[in-house]
């Protein structure tokens, strides 16, 4: 039964409002300091300090420079001035050397170093993605099923994979880039000052104000751009996916062009949204670019009349020039990293809020396994709604005894899926509550209650991997032996056995390279060896024909021997022989009994009987009563 109370994907989805960006940065700090990174610190550390170095070093090669051209511009003769002496001629030229080694060594490291560091620091960032990754990877996984039915799976995906990737690139340049080039700008204007003027070291610091502000404002503009981009980004992965994924239907519809048409929509939105975000970032290159040159215009004119008033010489031209250089390469690293860094803050605000998003369904503090061996089940009182629809269970009350088999019959939309959500806690009741074994399944662990339990639907989606995989899904840990067991109990072995590969085969995207009727047979294989106390089969066999309906049907008899059984049926000759039989209808029990007191009354079910009788087809199996599980 589908769950129509998914809205459509809007394009923002936001359910957050922005992060502030101060708020995004502390939380990335918190996980950068958390235990699974607490052996990478070292290398946090060691890295930072030779990203320091490295500055220093830029800053101070430029001086030595200039020292090295003063000595050699002071050696030298004017027009009007006696010939040096040879031995301070060569004096200055052995200080000229000794300045370009120092100045070419600092240089040399200044840029050598933070190589270094990004070859032993790449092993932080990675584990930090991996970590942050993982988390909201698993964090989804532990949603809700109306979670995962309001999303679209390409969007969550994107969300995982830019934001994590966001964060590593946020942490590489606010460490490395940001702090680093604040730090540089503030020695550069102080030896600027000292050595030089003070006249230079405002103007120095003053083109860096402007560039700053003017880049914070562009930016600001240019992010409610890229917000907007990543959206139409995001659309367009989901529509592509969600074509990908139901490539049957399209094709049994014949409706490759008018998918292609949605692409092209989701495409065209998401190309104005770039065009627009690329002009903007012409825009700023152009004014970021235009304050650079006017601050070394200024530089050099400042320069120009210390020269005049002989309180500067030429080396030390050379260095104030070259050191202005040194400053622009920072400084256009700064715009690009603040431009990333908030375009990236978006992508790690989007994770966020995923890690921020609250299970509907989540276990109570505390809570224990559930310790099921006997089976019973009781539903009390059981009333549910999906959003926005009608009530689909009203005062739902009836309760299974330890290895009966139950049948569930009912119109369409009288509330026989939602049992079984509501058992497998897919989603939580209302009002009332549900037992096994008298213990309430609210009270124990999602993951205890669901390895008591086994489901064996209507479509069986597998993943694309081994049938072994597959089969040993629920126990991964299950032997051949057990793995061939379980094959036999669902009459699978023998078509195992032809395959070339045999359980090594691989069975394809969601199992399609299968017949329906090999699919649900491994479905059972794998509930089987789940070896559950409860077995659920949500209309195992409605999608069959009647030959593969009746194998199948076989191996669910097999399988529900001994075991408590609730069987969802649509063909309700499969759960003639039932225990136990309820009706629903209209989200509520319309009547119990066995087959044969339903039929007498002449109701509902014995309605729905004769109609299929009708309708159906010759030679449909009926399922037996199963033993009971002796407690």
């Amino acid at each position: 039964m589908r769950d129509f109370s998914r809205k459509p994907d809007s394009p923002a989805e936001n359910r957050h409002p922005p992060a502030i960006f101060s708020v995004t940065l502390v939380r990335m700090v918190k996980t950068l300091w958390r235990p699974e990174l607490k052996r990478w610190r070292v290398r946090m550390v060691a890295a930072f300090v030779l990203t320091l170095m490295a500055k220093a070093l830029a800053v101070a090669a430029p001086v030595f420079l200039g020292e090295g051209i003063n000595l050699l511009s002071d050696a030298m003769p004017g027009d009007n001035s006696p010939p040096a002496q040879g031995g301070a001629l060569r004096f200055a030229a052995l200080g000229f050397v000794g300045c370009i080694l120092i100045y070419g060594a600092a240089r040399f490291f200044s840029n050598a170093l933070p190589q270094v560091r990004d070859s032993f620091f790449v092993r932080v960032t990675q584990n930090m993605n991996r970590v942050v990754a993982q988390e909201a990877f698993l964090h989804a996984q532990k949603q809700s099923l109306h979670f995962h039915l309001s999303r679209r799976a390409g969007a969550l995906n994107r969300i995982i994979e830019r934001g994590s990737g966001a964060m590593e690139f946020l942490l590489r340049f606010l460490v490395f880039n940001i702090g680093p080039t604040f730090v540089e700008l503030a020695m550069a204007a102080t030896v600027i000052g000292i050595l030089y003027g003070p006249a230079l070291s405002v103007v120095a610091v003053a083109t860096v104000l402007a560039y700053t502000l003017f880049t914070v404002l562009i930016t600001e503009w240019r992010n409610r751009l890229r917000r907007a981009m990543n959206e139409a980004d995001t659309e367009l992965k989901a529509v592509t996916m969600d074509t990908f994924t139901n490539f049957e239907t399209v094709k049994a519809f014949a409706a490759e062009e008018r998918e292609a048409v949605r692409f092209d929509g989701a495409m065209r939105r998401y190309m104005g949204h770039f065009i627009r975000s690329m002009k903007s970032m012409n825009l700023m290159n152009i004014g970021q670019e235009f304050i650079m040159t006017a601050g070394l215009v200024g530089v050099a004119l400042t320069a120009s009349l210390a020269v005049q008033q002989s309180s500067m010489r030429v080396g030390d031209i050379m260095a104030v020039i070259l050191m202005m250089t040194n400053i622009y390469r920072p400084l256009n690293i700064l715009g690009f990293a603040w431009r990333e860094i908030k375009q990236s803050s978006v992508d790690v605000e989007k994770l966020y809020d995923l890690l921020d998003e609250a299970p509907s369904v989540a276990d109570v503090p505390g809570a224990p396994p559930l310790l099921a061996k006997q089976g019973a089940i009781a539903f009390e009182g059981v009333s549910f709604a999906y959003e926005g629809r009608a009530p689909s269970l009203s005062e739902v009350s009836f309760s299974i005894e330890p290895g009966q088999f139950v049948g569930v019959v009912g119109p369409s939309g009288a509330g026989k899926s939602t049992l079984v959500k509501l058992l497998f806690r897919f989603y939580d009741a209302e009002k009332g509550r549900i037992t096994i074994d008298d213990i309430d399944i609210r009270t124990v662990t999602q993951d205890s209650l669901r390895t008591a339990l086994s489901l064996v639907p209507q479509d069986v989606s597998l993943f694309n991997d081994s049938l072994r995989v597959n089969v040993a899904y629920g126990c991964p840990g299950a032997s051949e032996d057990a793995i061939r067991a379980a094959l036999e109990k669902a009459q699978l072995a023998a078509f195992v056995d032809r395959l070339p590969l045999g359980l090594d085969t691989v069975v394809g995207e969601r199992g399609l390279k299968l017949s329906g009727g090999e699919r649900q047979r491994v479905g059972l294989a794998r509930a089987i060896l789940n070896d559950p106390c409860i077995l659920v089969l949500d209309e195992a066999t409605s999608s069959l024909d009647s030959g593969t309906e009746e194998e199948v049907q076989h191996a669910l008899m097999a399988a529900a021997r001994g075991r408590t059984t609730i069987s969802i049926a649509h063909r309700l000759s499969t759960i003639a022989g039932a225990d136990h039989i309820i009706v629903l209808d209209a989200g509520k029990i319309a009547e119990t009994g066995t087959h044969a007191d339903l039929i007498t009354r002449g109701g509902l079910y014995a309605r729905l009987w004769q109609k299929q009788r009708v309708e159906s087809e010759k030679g449909m199996p009926v399922m037996p009563s199963p033993q009971p599980v002796s407690v």
